[in-house]
């Protein structure tokens, strides 16, 4: 899991069917305290979040079916799996 912020939107005029009817955000790795911690990249949005939101990702095929319910989406592996309400370090 990545623990990542939302930054924006991808609209595609085409894309494969098995993207269609589905969001896909830019989302950047931060780390506990909310700062930035890698480069941003894609994911397929699996919980109706938006922009600004703090998420966890999940980057392998398995978790993404899941999500989605449907084992035949070969072609999707990185999902938005959550909305983070808070993160806290003990």
């Amino acid at each position: 899991m990545i623990l990542a912020k939302v930054l924006g939107s991808v609209t595609c005029t085409i894309k494969h069917e098995h993207y269609k009817g589905k969001k896909i955000l830019i989302v950047q790795p931060v780390g506990p305290n909310a700062t930035p911690s890698g480069k941003s990249f894609l994911a397929l949005d699996g919980v109706q979040s938006g922009i600004g939101d703090l998420v966890l990702v999940f980057d392998e095929g398995g978790s993404a079916r899941d999500i989605l319910g449907d084992k035949d989406l070969l072609t999707i592996r990185t999902i938005i799996g959550g909305i983070v309400d808070s993160v806290s370090k003990d």
